[in-house]
């Protein structure tokens, strides 16, 4: 698949937009710290290798915030608002205590809140504070799947760190906690005073931390400063800013390199539930076979988008994902915005929004009963309707809260029964099940009993050739052509080319990636 070039800085970008959805903050959270930090580091006098480190901790240090998704959920409910509500906490273990027992078991009734609040006392604030070094060591994956250097490792394995030494684990503090995470946890709570209040609500948040959470030197230098370090972030578009002013030390990923960097944001996505794990992988995987078998879609495009596709549950509570009963209509609706999630977070890059494009129609269907924009078949060329039907398969391979694994066989039939529905396309769906293994016939399922030449003529008739220039191009006579259209009007139920054009595409049997040429003859 041919690519515009896609700088690191553009892939860790893209991923902070993700991150901001599980951090349950406002969209461009992580960027906008990210500008802060690069002024505070361009104030501080650093050298450009401090401040290339700074750039990429800043844009990685919360990646790793879905690790811990399950747990939270577990003991917290909506793990997205835990979050969000621990800006302004002291995150000294014991501080922390009150804190998350006045969200321990939110949403649950209340015998069975104070039951959840009583066994997270007895061991569950021990393993909560743990989840802090998951954290560290998945953002650290994230960062050797993305080649990044070691200095940036350490600041990342310090990210709950303080520096008067009480932070998690408490192995490091003072001038032993790397500059760019300094600088970084001081964007990180400033940007959010900042954004929520204004700037002194920020000035009297890093006094209060100055010398516990923050260095004092850098607090001092920010406070002094704060007027040109926040100046213009409410109304800042801040992914030009971050791309153009990106560290020296930035590059260009090569086409072989971007499949790896999506197997990031895939294992990435599928963190945020148990229920989920490998899920993307798989996914992209079975799209990548199945669309070498049907021959019609690009194998490394379907690849990439299957990778990406659930980018955007990180924007759902893991509560949701790991219900065993059903959905409310509240959450079903969160679950719906998924796809949109997934094409936003995307959306900054053209290599990336093409990607992200195709991602958000995996769960469309044909006859407009999916989401999120209930697009019809006319609108769902072959790699949609590909990766619709690999992620349906793979989801039944998969057990879910509430349902084991769907067997072989009834994988199989459940498939067909989407066809017969009209809801999944039954070319995909017999290259996914040849995919997977599975004994299908060789031949192409017809549309409408349409034989392969029927196929033939009726493409070019939509695509507004004469009967004779049909007959020319398929080397056959004109009365055989007139046949072929009777047998296609008959068997479409169509009289027109208008109609018969419907026909074809909501069938897929024609789009806009087809490419035709009229010879000279055909012109006159």
């Amino acid at each position: 698949m041919k690519q515009e070039p896609v700088q690191l800085a553009e892939i860790l970008a893209s991923l902070s937009l993700a991150t901001d959805l599980g951090l349950g903050l406002p969209a461009e959270h992580v960027l906008r710290q990210t500008v802060i930090a690069a002024r505070l580091a361009e104030l501080a006098g650093l050298d450009d290798e401090v401040r290339a480190d700074t750039f990429y901790v800043s844009l990685l240090a919360w990646v790793g915030c879905v690790a811990d998704s399950h747990e939270l959920a577990t003991w917290f409910g909506d793990d997205r608002q835990m979050r969000a509500d621990s800006y302004g906490v002291d995150r000294r273990p014991l501080k922390m205590m009150p804190f998350m027992l006045s969200h321990v078991g939110a949403g649950r009734p209340p015998g069975q809140r104070m039951a959840v609040a009583a066994r997270f006392v007895g061991g569950g604030f021990r393993d909560a504070l743990g989840t802090f070094v998951t954290h560290c060591q998945t953002t650290g994956d994230i960062a050797d799947c993305l080649g990044m250097r070691e200095s940036v490792r350490r600041s990342l394995s310090q990210a709950f760190e303080r520096w008067d030494g009480k932070g998690v684990p408490g192995e490091v503090g003072g001038e032993g906690l790397e500059q760019a995470i300094r600088i970084v946890q001081i964007a990180d709570d400033t940007e959010v005073f900042a954004h929520s209040g204004d700037v002194d609500a920020a000035v009297e948040m890093l006094g209060t931390g100055r010398g516990r959470e923050f260095d004092p030197a850098l607090v001092d230098l920010c406070v002094e400063h704060a007027a040109a370090i926040l100046h213009g972030l409410d109304d800042l578009d801040a992914w030009p800013v971050v791309i153009s002013g990106c560290a020296a030390l930035d590059r260009t990923l090569g086409d072989e390199e971007l499949t790896p960097a999506l197997e990031a944001f895939a294992d990435y996505a599928d963190l945020k539930s148990p229920w989920y794990l490998g899920h993307s992988r798989a996914v992209g995987a079975l799209a990548q076979r199945a669309a070498t078998i049907s021959g019609a879609v690009d194998p490394d495009l379907a690849l990439r988008a299957g990778l990406v596709h659930r980018l955007g549950a990180i924007g759902v509570s893991s509560s949701v994902w790991n219900k065993a009963e059903p959905w409310s209509a509240v959450e079903r609706e969160r679950v719906r915005t998924v796809p949109y999630l997934t094409e936003r977070v995307l959306s900054r890059q053209p290599t990336l929004a093409r990607i992200g494009r195709l991602a958000a129609m995996t769960h469309e269907r044909l006859d407009g009963s999916g989401y999120p924009r209930g697009l019809t078949a006319t609108s769902l060329d072959g790699p949609a309707r590909l990766l619709a039907a690999s992620d349906f398969y793979q989801d039944l391979v998969e057990a879910r809260p509430g349902r084991p694994a769907v067997g072989e066989a009834e994988r199989a039939e459940a498939m067909h029964t989407e066809v017969r529905a009209g809801r999944l396309d039954a070319a995909s769906v017999e290259a996914v099940l040849h995919a997977a293994g599975h004994r299908v016939s060789r031949r192409v399922p017809q549309v409408a009993s349409l034989t392969a030449r029927e196929v033939e003529v009726l493409v070019l008739l939509v695509r507004g050739m004469s009967t004779k220039d049909i007959a020319r191009r398929l080397t056959v006579s004109p009365r055989t052509v007139t046949a072929h259209l009777e047998h296609i009007y008959a068997k479409t139920g169509t009289s027109s080319r208008g109609a018969a054009s419907m026909f074809a595409l909501r069938h897929g049997l024609v789009s806009a990636e087809q490419h035709w040429q009229r010879t000279p003859s055909e012109d006159r």
